[in-house]
């Protein structure tokens, strides 16, 4: 069997993915591992035999792909947090990383390591890739500097194949410990900041006859910017005829306006106007109908409602976006993305019109604009290729995890440049997202699987292993507390933060299945890049100090 898995990678990947993957949908306790079981799933074949490791490509595949998936959905979010306590949280990690570091540099004292074992640990306790090819980097100048023939240059891979297995355990475990002894209610949080996770509260619609005299003569968009409403008005029935209701329309008394929004934000917009009306207008589609349509004409998507004039080109409006598994109350400066099924108002007569405009086509959303995937990737790429010099002769690169996030945040951010649209469809991000992940777990698995458990049998190992496990469980515990109790941090951003630290997508993903939204995105992609180019050098310094 193990000669047939040699010879086939691809065998070997589509079993350690057949078992891995139901494998984390066990749950113990409440909780499950998620798709992180594939990652220990390929130790275990990995340990079989030295052979048996997927090519560096699978990994290298799936890397790129989650990651620029995870830049592309979280683009908005990044920038908009940059410009509140996005650099208050970039200083937290780095200083997080740092205590990393420094527990790293306590183990190397305690246990007697040799200083590129350590160097090797803290990339491992870190589980960042790039931060060990810097120091296997790092120790081969070094030694053809000083001709030391006493340096191990595998030290950095022991040390890394070690600390990575348990460092992903220990996080996810960390994480689950402390949300279950703090009572963590991830909804809460996501209904709280539904504007930064993409969520909103559950929405529901009401009609209300118009009886306040001091609203009698105002536009809608008058009431809504005086009274601040988180609410979109639907239909407008008068003297018996039904129209759109749109920002310019008047009010008038005993006119019956329906609103969509959350039911605390109905009751407010109700007490305002009048009262509510059992009278169910919304279900007389005589003269004003309404539909749910795909958006998948590419004009449309990463463009904003306000610049598509639809009350002014069709008398249209739009009341509700479901993206994905949620419904958003759409606003004026919302981008509507490729995939979005959007909940149209408009007169019977325009309907066909405005589905053409829409796209509606759920065939089109099954197909991925090649061109621009492949260019913004290839770009991402290019960026990690690049070679950056920071003081005392040190030159780093973003490498492709660092860099493909990068110019994926920046492409999601924009949506689109002219006629060039680099969003995804939500399904289309979500599918490629997961396969990236699952190549990503496997590849790196596999190659790790064998030197960890030689690494075990031959003695030395578990020293450094408990060492990785103590240094992993404070840097969380580190992190949770003073993100979560101090800083105020929701705790559905400080678990995509803390996965940032380690810059561990199997982290993210246990993450994302315990919030179940899209909270831990948004946390590790703010603080992603500066954990990244932080763990790079530091753990070149670690070398210089302890050499």
């Amino acid at each position: 069997m193990i000669a047939i898995l040699r010879e086939s990678p691809l065998l070997l990947l589509f079993i350690v993915a057949g078992i891995g993957y139901p494998l984390g949908r066990i749950k113990i306790g409440g909780s499950s591992l998620g798709v992180a079981a594939v990652l220990f799933t390929g130790l275990a074949f990995g340990g079989l035999d030295p052979s048996l490791k997927l090519p560096e490509i699978v990994y290298q595949l799936g890397l790129a792909l989650f990651v620029y998936t995870v830049g592309l959905s979280s683009g908005p979010g990044f920038f908009s947090s940059l410009k509140g306590k996005g650099l208050r949280d970039n200083l937290f990690t780095v200083t997080v990383i740092a205590v990393a570091a420094g527990l790293s540099v306590i183990a190397h004292f305690a246990l007697g390591l040799r200083a590129a074992q350590t160097a090797g640990m803290f990339a491992g306790s870190l589980t960042n890739t790039p931060a060990l090819a810097a120091a296997v980097d790092y120790l081969k100048l070094y030694a053809a500097r000083t001709a030391d023939s006493h340096l191990n240059l595998t030290d950095p891979v022991v040390g890394y194949s070690i600390a990575y297995p348990v460092s992903v355990l220990g996080m996810i475990l960390t994480i689950y410990v402390v949300q279950r002894l703090w009572k963590i209610d991830y909804a809460r949080e996501a209904q709280d900041l539904g504007d930064l996770s993409g969520g909103t509260e559950s929405l529901t619609n009401v009609t209300i006859r118009v009886t306040r005299p001091e609203v009698v003569g105002l536009t809608i968009r008058e009431l809504v910017e005086r009274n601040g409403w988180k609410a979109i008005f639907g239909r407008l029935k008068r003297a018996g005829h039904a129209s759109v209701a749109e920002d310019d329309t008047r009010l008038r008394s005993d006119d019956l306006v329906t609103a969509v929004g959350s039911p605390e934000e109905l009751k407010r917009v109700t007490a305002s106007l009048g009262e509510a009306n059992g009278q169910e207008v919304d279900l007389d589609r005589t003269e004003v109908d309404f539909r749910r349509m795909f958006v998948s004409n590419p004009r449309v998507a990463g463009l904003r409602l306000r610049e598509l004039q639809l009350p002014q080109r069709f008398g249209a409006i739009v009341t509700r976006v479901r993206r994905g598994d949620v419904d958003l109350l759409p606003n004026a400066e919302m981008t509507l993305e490729l995939g979005d099924r959007v909940r149209v108002l408009t007169r019977r007569t325009n309907m066909a019109e405005v589905a053409r405009f829409f796209g509606d086509s759920y065939r089109a959303l099954s197909e991925i604009d090649i061109s621009s995937f492949s260019f913004g990737l290839a770009l991402g790429i290019l960026l990690g290729l690049v070679p950056i010099p920071l003081p005392g002769g040190i030159t780093i690169k973003l490498g492709l995890a660092g860099g493909t996030l990068i110019v994926a945040l920046v492409l999601g951010a924009l949506s689109r440049t002219g006629p060039v649209v680099w969003s995804l469809p939500y399904s289309a991000n979500l599918m490629l997202r997961q396969i990236g992940l699952i190549l990503f777990l496997a590849g790196v698995g596999t190659r790790s699987g064998y030197d960890f458990f030689r690494t075990l049998a031959e003695g030395g190992g578990f020293a450094m292993l408990a060492a990785a496990a103590l240094i992993v469980s404070a840097t969380g515990l580190v992190t949770l507390w003073v993100g979560h109790r101090l800083l105020k941090i929701p705790m559905g951003v400080l678990v995509g933060m803390l996965a940032a630290v380690q810059t561990q997508p199997a982290t993210l993903g246990f993450a994302l299945e315990q919030t179940g939204n899209e909270l831990p995105n948004v946390g590790y992609a703010t603080v992603y890049p500066a954990a990244m180019v932080a763990k790079i050098v530091i753990a070149q310094l670690l070398l210089t100090l302890l050499l």
